[in-house]
Formats: structure tokens, sequence, C-alpha cells
């Protein structure tokens, strides 16, 4: 079972909560909380042409030791000294992860808020002035566990490949950007660390195990500051508009537009986490039934590839996106598809096939309006 531990809070400068339980989970495994989309897409990533050339190549050139002298000489260590209730905030997901080196956590003066697990011997967690600016204690709280839960799902090396790939290869003349293999391996690391941060999500939800804080804070980095401007339910709701409406035309922007991001859009992580935080797989986690680290080397990987086509599958199957209804409609067989490609592309025909009423591209025609 899992162990409950009780815990106060010093005013530090941040607002103060009651003494509260937390429980905490002995050798849980990253794999109680990774999405299934998370595991499927580092699998991908894997087996993408090229990428272990890349992978050791830039392991050789990025040392550790540059890493942690880079953040020493331009950040500030968190520590009993400097930033003590981060300091206490991190220790203290690690001890409810159960992570038994305590990675070090840097505070690096930037005022867009953001916070990153990078390193590729060991993980570093860097977060930025402006999300501490941004975010109460508890909101702090989840995202530190965030970060934590990226350090015990090992996807800090990962993370720090596609910085180093985006965001400072511009600077080296000599990679080659234009190259489509790198390109492909950019896209297939932003792809995979969009997942990543669904079960980081879920992970930070299991330190804090303050759904409501947790919401509260995807909703600050949303709208910033004006959280008595803002409604969780109707933010919730954005998320499901924003997965049905429109027409296929509004499905394809979408992949578009999420491709060149690092992260996925606040809305539907907000959905997705709480979806988790409703379901019977969060209960047994509280429950103190998961699976343990002991237990991984007897993991079998056929088992996780089942796991993760049987999410995309259900995801498909419920999904609300008219994209994933057509791919739905193709798995079923089902018939007059290039008509029902027309209609969704609206006005590429100007009626409907004979055989459907007119309706139906009325209903079209309406929901095209309601896109984005």
């Amino acid at each position: 079972m899992g162990e409950d531990m009780s815990e106060g809070h010093e005013h530090n400068g941040h607002e103060n909560v009651p003494s509260r339980q937390r429980r905490r989970f002995p050798e849980i495994s990253s794999r109680a909380y990774e999405h299934p989309a998370d595991r499927s897409a580092l699998v991908a990533l894997r087996k993408l042409s090229g990428f272990d050339t890349v992978f050791k190549a830039l392991s050789g050139l990025l040392p550790e030791r540059s890493l942690r002298l880079l953040f020493l000489s331009d950040s500030v260590r968190v520590s009993d000294q400097q930033f003590a209730h981060l300091n206490d905030m991190l220790r203290d997901a690690c001890y409810i992860l159960d992570l038994e080196k305590v990675p070090p956590m840097y505070v690096n003066q930037d005022p867009v808020p953001n916070a990153m697990c990078i390193g590729l011997d060991e993980p570093i967690i860097v977060v930025t002035t402006g999300l501490l600016e941004l975010l109460d204690e508890e909101e702090m709280r989840a995202v530190v566990g965030h970060e934590v839960g990226h350090a015990l799902s090992g996807h800090s090396v990962y993370r720090t490949i596609l910085l180093f790939l985006t965001s400072l290869a511009v600077r080296v003349a000599w990679i080659p950007l234009g190259n489509i293999a790198i390109m492909a391996i950019v896209t297939a690391l932003r792809e995979w660390f969009r997942k990543s941060e669904l079960s980081a999500d879920r992970a930070g939800l299991l330190v804090g195990q303050d759904l409501t804080a947790s919401m509260r804070g995807l909703m600050k980095l949303a709208g910033g500051h004006h959280l008595h401007e803002m409604n969780v339910d109707a933010f919730l709701k954005q998320a499901d508009e924003y997965e049905a409406g429109g027409d296929l035309r509004d499905s394809v922007l979408k992949i578009l537009n999420v491709l060149p991001r690092s992260h996925p859009f606040t809305t539907v992580r907000a959905a997705e986490l709480k979806k988790w935080a409703e379901s019977r797989d969060y209960q047994r986690i509280m429950d103190g039934h998961y699976p343990r680290r002991s237990e991984d080397k007897d993991t079998s990987v056929t088992d996780s590839f089942r796991e993760s086509a049987s999410h995309y599958a259900t995801h498909v199957k419920s999904s609300k996106d008219p994209l994933m209804k057509l791919v739905t409609d193709i798995a079923g067989g089902a018939g007059d598809l290039g008509g029902r490609v027309r209609r969704g592309f609206g006005g590429f025909t100007s009626a409907p096939p004979k055989d459907e009423p007119r309706r139906d591209a009325t209903d079209d025609t309406d929901s095209q309006g309601s896109g984005h």
C-alpha cells in the first residue's frame, strides 16, 4: 500500500495552506503514470532511421559537465539557502515518487513561464522566474512533480537532444538542419515530447494530489494571472469544442498548428488530466496498487505495444474530431466515403449525393461556421 505523509508549509512569500496528508508511492514504476501515447511515440522515435546515429553523436558532443557549468554560472541553484521553499517541494516530490537521487534544480531569469528537465547522464530541473511569479504554492508543487516525473521516466535525455537540434543547432554551422533525416528526427522528437507532457502531468498530480491546483496551473499557463476571470468548466469545454469543432479542413489545420509546438495545447492537457484523475487507474494507484520498478525487467514489450494500440483504437472510436470519424468509417468499410470527404471539405461540391438528404449538407455547413 502507499504511505501517508504529513506536511506543513511555511510562508516564504507564497500562499500558506494547511498541513495535509499526501500518499507516497514506494518503488513506483513510471509505467504507472505514463500515457500510452507517450510510450508508443517513443518506440516510434527509436525506430526512426538515423536516430541512433544522431543520438550517439550528440551524446558525445554534449558532456554533462558543460550543462551543469552553464546553469551554475548563469542561474541560481535551489538549496536550503536559496529558494528554500522550492527545495522543500523538490525533496517532497522525490520522496513521494521514491526517486532516490534528488536532481539539482536551478532558477533561471526568464519572464516566460517555463520548466524543463534536461541532462544526458543525470537529470537537471530548471524553472523560470516567470513561472515562479505566475503560480501559487500548490500549483508550483504540481509543476515540480511534473518535472520529477520526467526524471523518473528518463525523458531528460531526449529532451536535451530536442533542445540542441531546435534551439542550439542554428548556431552550429555543421549540423545540416535542412537535411530531411534530421528534420524527421526533430519532428518525431516533438511529437514524442508533446505526448510525454501528458505523462508528466499525471506525475504532477500524483505528487500534488490536488486536481484543482493542477487545473489552475494549466489555466494560468493559458490565460495568465487573471484566474478570477476564468472558470475550470468553461476551460475544459474549450477542449471539447477544439476536438469536435469544424470540418476536415480544421482537422488538418489542427495537425499543422501543433507540429512546431513542443507542448500540447493547454486545454487538451487539462482535459486529459481530468479524464485520468477520474479513472479507475488513478484510484488504484492512490490505493497503493501500481507497478513496481522491481517488475520493470519482466514487463513484456509486446504487452506495451498492445496497450498503446488499444489506447489509440479507443481514442479514434470515441473521438469527435471529423478526421478521426472519417478514419473510423474507413476502418469500418462505410460506403460513399468520397461523398463524405467532399462534404467534409465543404465548398468542393455544391450538392450532396442523391442518396443523402439535403439536411446533412446544411448540418455540415453549420458545423463549419463554428470552426476555428
